[in-house]
């Protein structure tokens, strides 16, 4: 084995962040609360699912305030959303 397949087998053997399917600041997988599964589960759509899921997250992945924040913007867009839709029905 030369050096490189030496790395790459010690790379292999490494332990994994997992970023991108199911990760821990999302609840992780086996968490029945992650927040993919509830957004899909209720069936909340873009803006709504965004606001929880950056509720869910708060303090996990950024800074509390600023993930809350997030949330907020979102929360406001849905409601504007619904207020807009309501006046032009």
């Amino acid at each position: 084995m030369n050096t490189r397949e030496a790395m790459f087998t010690i790379d292999e053997e490494k332990p994994k962040k997992e970023l991108v399917n199911h990760p821990k600041h999302y609840g992780g997988k086996d968490n029945p609360y992650e927040a993919i599964k509830v957004i899909e589960a209720w069936d909340l759509g873009f803006c709504l699912g965004n606001t929880i899921k950056y509720i869910s997250r708060a303090g996990k992945k950024d800074e509390t305030i600023q993930e809350l924040e997030k949330a907020l913007w979102y929360l406001k867009r849905e409601i504007k959303n619904l207020k807009d839709a309501k006046e032009n029905s």
